[in-house]
């Protein structure tokens, strides 16, 4: 069975692979680092298949929890990725998506305080909204979907190339006493309930 991996990932590792083929017949040890570099670069984008449970608020992304707070009368929950984890995020619920809105911002530590500055994209749903966050690596955020598309829970929706976070702001009536999950538990995308409802 082939390998996925996540759409426009070559984009990252074809340039260091060609960078081995032209060194290849001067330096086996430059070549060997570039051809290291572009399969690092192609296993940090892979996209393995996920089986969603039949119900509950899915997470978004795999990482650990590192946001947990109420927002504007909302809760909000971010997942923080690190370089190991898997970079495709995927819807929590079913739903239409109604705006998909990047913001400019800083390049902050996902994991940081200060990251709530940084460069994002929104995808908002009628009940809750994904938001992407580029982090301190991270410098290109890739939604996979538009506004007016219907999504199903555990779809992709888009990834993040290197580290970063994803949150989700809960639909309404959502409360810390509904959560699954606490701060610091590593969670997996499509498949770890946040919320059982």
């Amino acid at each position: 069975m082939c390998a996925r991996f996540a759409r426009g990932s070559w984009r990252y590792a074809a340039p260091p692979a060609l960078v081995g083929l032209f060194l290849l017949p001067f330096s086996l040890a430059g070549a060997a680092v570039a051809f290291l570099s572009s399969g690092a670069a192609l296993g940090f984008h892979r996209d393995p298949d996920r089986s969603p449970p039949a119900d509950g608020l899915l997470a978004p992304a795999d990482g650990r929890v590192s946001v947990v707070r109420e927002e504007d009368g909302r809760l909000r929950l971010g997942v923080f990725m690190n370089l190991t984890d898997v970079h495709v995020n995927r819807a929590p619920l079913s739903g239409t998506v109604e705006a998909v809105t990047h913001s400019p911002g800083k390049h902050w530590p996902a994991f940081t305080k200060e990251s709530d500055r940084n460069e994002k994209v929104h995808v908002e749903f009628e009940d809750y909204t994904l938001v992407l966050i580029a982090g301190a690596i991270a410098r290109r955020i890739h939604p996979y979907v538009e506004p007016g598309e219907s999504v199903e829970r555990g779809q992709r929706i888009g990834h993040i190339s290197f580290s970063s976070r994803v949150d989700v702001i809960m639909p309404e009536g959502v409360t810390r006493d509904d959560l699954s999950v606490e701060k610091g538990q590593k969670v997996t995308a499509g498949e770890t309930r946040l919320v059982e409802r």
